[in-house]
């Protein structure tokens, strides 16, 4: 063929990547693997083949890891953490520098061990998997150096039991081994059975960086070992992967006092509106679907495109379609590699096949026997239909159209999903309008699938919870120095006297700005330290959680609200508190039979002056990306949050959780303390003149063991927070694995409300969600 006949075409030539360093590297090993304990990798035991997706060729035979390989596993990462962490963040700096610089030196083999191993090309592998890889070494290299300056307060969790799926196996190990080392910790971390190549790769290599023995353990093999890593004496599991397995991880940990991060599934809205470049927001959009075979959490799936261009759009779009490569992944030309497993493309196959509706076109290319599948649109859905809400996790895109901006955030939020969103349009006050409405934990505009260890990553709803990145992603790879003390058990008095001064007084709830009487019509005695009944407390039910988030849903209007409104409001509160400050300090004194009551209302008025003071202040940053843009990390309100007031501290403890939430622009439904609970019923007075917005607070009162089940399996309800007993912790734990909403609980420990560790940082931090919106720009 002619250079003129070549340029006439444009038919792209083979461009095939050799396989054989990576080849020669599994031939050296034996082609069979133990797991890596201790610094070093046991004898090879029976198990199952790695194969290659795109030939079906057994590359080696991994071992499926037994109770004891877990439990040898964690014994070397509890040995030798004290040391790791002793060894202090510029100790460690020097290891995760000289990982992130064998990883650069072996690149190309990581590159094509990983393209064998998954059947992405080998383009994606080599251009983004792998730097990125690095990025993440080098970036936690420089958080261990700044630890003990930047967190001098935090210190190593302890061991992390880590497990990661087989879409990106290096890139998903990096993401959670290098916060986690750098932090103090070791790690006991569970491969995808699929794709366990480049895990036992960077194992080799972490011996040349000096890594000491036992700081990183990797165990092979099936979903059970993953379970057998969650039910280990780990102090936290992190976990990317099907949210079906996330929630299981979270009823299974609950009461464990094992931290927990999440990073689950996703069906991302991909919104185009009329006056976005098409033509780029085409070439975005294989980017976003198309990119490893579409098998990404936060592949932009879910295609909402406004109607006014919508016919122009899918001309483009499958015209592009028909021009994508689909073959050999080492192929360095090719668009589309191969499914992950025989296994996946099955799953794929049957739910597009079991779809009846809407348009389909699938991409006119040729398309190899074996593991792959052809990428494939289907317009035209309802946004019910099941392809628009359940993750199909391969080549296949599935979309519907809107006339305004509110419907296509109303349809971007139709989902159970909150992991990721794209906005494309060219009207920049659009685009920052419509990110912050977007149920999602990151939001690109006008571009998609950007990442970077700078920028916090994950997501929101049954897309999980935690971030991983960034200085917000260290947090779960830390915890307060402090030691707390199991809670001490607080009785309620007891008595048979008559009221004082012989009046009966039963305090209502607090439902929607409105004093209300329980759906159940029950109350309970509250008696004094000498024994006088001092009134009676409703009791909540059911119903009456179900009146408050009703209340606190409608009341969505306070997270809109500016922060300085907020501060006035708190303020306010503050101010009308003190101006019944005696009497509020003689209730506390009746209940509890001390006499620090008038202490503990000061406290309280300071506390809501600091959250007045944080309403306006506590605020998100600007992400240092190296893309010619900015990744902005705002911080948004969780929601609506139940929490599960302290039982020592009447007022304190009430006033110490709800203030931070609305200070953050949430809306709160509030169980009082259980022992002691006028004084926070009398609260609510002073929440009706000071000019609160209906709803926004609800108190409720009653046994917490009746309501902590009924806040933390409702659906409306995003956050749980428990600062009760060991058992109320893993009855919020496990209720809410129900659809994944975050809790915050103290495992049974003790709080000082008093003190510093009773406001701040980390109820600030637990009161808001962290989403980064990506914004490149120029032309």
């Amino acid at each position: 063929m002619s250079v003129k006949e070549i340029f006439e075409s444009m038919e792209y030539g083979t461009a095939p990547e050799s396989a054989a360093e990576a080849l020669a590297w599994l031939v050296d090993q034996g082609d069979r693997f133990g797991h890596f304990i201790d610094g070093a990798f046991t004898d090879p035991q029976d198990g199952f083949d790695s194969r290659n997706p795109a030939t079906g060729e057994v590359l080696a035979k991994l071992s499926q890891a037994t109770q004891s390989d877990v439990d040898a596993a964690v014994a070397a990462a509890r040995k030798a953490q004290p040391k790791w962490a002793k060894l202090g963040g510029h100790g460690r700096a020097k290891v995760l520098y000289a990982l992130a610089r064998l990883l650069q030196k072996h690149a190309r083999l990581f590159a094509v061990l990983e393209t064998l191993d998954n059947g992405k090309p080998i383009r994606e592998s080599r251009d983004i998997d792998i730097p990125l890889a690095q990025r993440h070494f080098y970036y936690h290299a420089g958080m261990a150096q700044l630890m003990d300056s930047e967190l001098p307060d935090r210190e190593a969790l302890g061991v992390c039991g880590q497990i990661i799926p087989w879409n990106f196996p290096l890139l998903m190990l990096a993401w959670k081994v290098a916060p986690a080392l750098a932090m103090g910790n070791t790690v006991v971390l569970k491969p995808a059975e699929y794709t366990s190549l480049t895990a036992l790769l960077f194992a080799d290599i972490s011996r040349q960086a000096g890594l000491p023995a036992g700081v990183l353990n990797i165990v092979t093999g099936d979903g059970a070992v993953g379970e057998m890593i969650t039910a280990a004496d780990v102090d936290k599991i992190a976990f990317t992967g099907s949210t079906e397995v996330g929630r299981k991880i979270r009823a299974a940990t609950a009461g464990s006092g094992k931290a927990l991060t999440l990073e689950l599934g996703g069906k991302s809205p991909y919104i185009v509106f009329d006056d976005a470049d098409l033509d780029s927001a085409v070439e975005g959009l294989v980017d976003a679907i198309w990119f490893n075979q579409g098998q990404v959490c936060c592949a932009g799936s879910r295609l909402l495109v406004q109607e006014p261009v919508a016919d122009t759009f899918y001309a483009k779009l499958t015209a592009r379609m028909d021009k994508l490569r689909v073959g050999d992944p080492l192929d360095k030309s090719i668009d589309v590699g191969a499914v992950v497993d025989p296994v996946q493309l099955r799953t794929i196959t049957q739910m597009v096949d079991a779809n009846t509706e809407g348009t389909r076109h699938v991409a006119a290319c040729d398309v190899p026997e074996g593991c792959y599948y052809p990428p494939t649109l289907i317009r035209d859905l309802s946004p019910a239909d099941a392809l628009m809400q359940e993750e199909i996790f391969g080549p296949v895109l599935v979309s519907t159209t809107f006339r305004t901006p509110s419907e296509a955030v109303e349809i971007a939020n139709n989902s159970r999903y909150g992991l990721a969103a794209t906005v494309w349009t060219e009207n920049v006050n659009l685009a920052l309008d419509i990110a912050p409405k977007l149920a999602a934990g990151v939001v690109w505009v006008n571009a998609t699938n950007l990442f970077d260890a700078a920028a916090g990553f994950g997501g929101v709803r049954e897309s999980g919870f935690g971030r991983e990145g960034g200085w917000e992603g260290l947090t779960a790879y830390t915890r307060p120095k402090t030691k707390a003390k199991p809670i001490k058990d607080t009785a309620p008095f007891t008595g048979n006297g008559a009221p004082e001064p012989g009046i009966d007084r039963t305090s209502k709830l607090y439902i929607g700005g409105k004093q209300a009487r329980p759906d159940g019509g029950y109350s309970a005695p509250v008696w004094g330290a000498k024994g006088q009944l001092l009134g009676h407390a409703s009791i909540a039910g059911r119903k009456d959680v179900r009146n408050a988030v009703e209340a606190a849903t409608a009341a969505a209007g306070w997270a809109r609200t500016t922060g300085h409104l907020r501060a006035q409001i708190l303020y306010y509160i503050a101010e009308n508190l003190s101006a019944r400050a005696d009497e509020f300090a003689a209730r506390i004194n009746e209940m509890t039979g001390k006499r620090d009551g008038a202490a503990e209302v000061q406290t309280c008025i300071e506390r809501l002056f600091t959250y007045g003071a944080w309403a306006d202040k506590f605020d998100g940053a600007v992400k240092g990306v190296p893309i010619r843009g900015v990744a902005v990390a705002m911080r948004e309100p969780v929601g609506v949050i139940g929490a599960l007031c302290p039982a020592e501290a009447p007022l304190l403890g009430l006033i110490s959780l709800m203030a931070p939430a609305m200070a953050m622009g949430n809306r709160s439904v509030l169980c009082a303390s259980e022992t002691f609970p006028l004084a926070a019923m009398d609260f609510y007075q002073v929440l009706e003149t000071s000019d609160v917005p209906a709803g926004v607070v609800n108190i409720l009162s009653g046994p917490h063991a009746d309501t902590a089940p009924h806040l933390a399996r409702h659906l409306g309800v995003d956050a749980v927070w428990s600062f009760g007993s060991g058992a109320l912790s893993e009855t919020v734990e496990r209720e809410a694995a129900g659809n994944l909403k975050r809790t915050w609980v103290n495992n049974g420990l003790a709080r000082d409300w008093s003190k510093p560790e009773g406001e701040g940082r980390a109820f600030l931090d637990a009161a808001t969600e962290i989403k980064t919106i990506w914004i490149p720009y120029g032309e």
